[in-house]
């Protein structure tokens, strides 16, 4: 039996890796669209919430309880934020990745106190974000060489 060693790999022929596989880079791109279009979305549940304080009907009584006003901005800010994030993410900004995992996980807390009034919407909400966490967290680090 004879021991056969792999040929060394010609330093002019390695390619870059960002330390992530093809999969987790989709899933970047994908959370970048996503973040995109629930902040777009965000934003026009913050519109309506601010025009009308009778466009949700809420079930029950709630701990976390503001009026759809206050509920209209929040969600305007946030949605404004995670559109333009998106945006940054899906421009290779250095900035968006982290941005984003914050944002994502503060959009599932606000998702989280807004389920009595949208329960269905709040549930997939949380659902996206932690999809977005979760593509951001496991993409690898941008590669600095050229």
């Amino acid at each position: 039996m004879t021991d056969h060693a792999a040929p060394p790999v010609d330093p002019k022929h390695r390619t870059a890796s960002t330390g992530g596989s093809d999969w987790a880079s989709g899933g970047t791109v994908f959370a970048g669209v996503l973040m995109m279009v629930t902040g777009i979305l965000s934003v026009l549940n913050g519109i309506a919430g601010i025009a009308a304080d009778d466009v949700y009907t809420r079930l029950g009584s709630y701990v976390y309880e503001f009026n759809l006003t206050t509920w209209g901005w929040i969600h305007l800010v946030i949605g404004v934020l995670v559109a333009i994030t998106g945006w940054g993410i899906l421009q290779g900004m250095d900035w968006a990745r982290g941005v984003g995992i914050g944002l994502a996980a503060l959009s599932m807390i606000e998702y989280f106190m807004f389920l009595p009034y949208a329960p269905f919407w709040s549930i997939i909400s949380i659902a996206i974000a932690v999809f977005v966490i979760w593509a951001l967290a496991t993409a690898g680090r941008p590669s600095t060489t050229k």
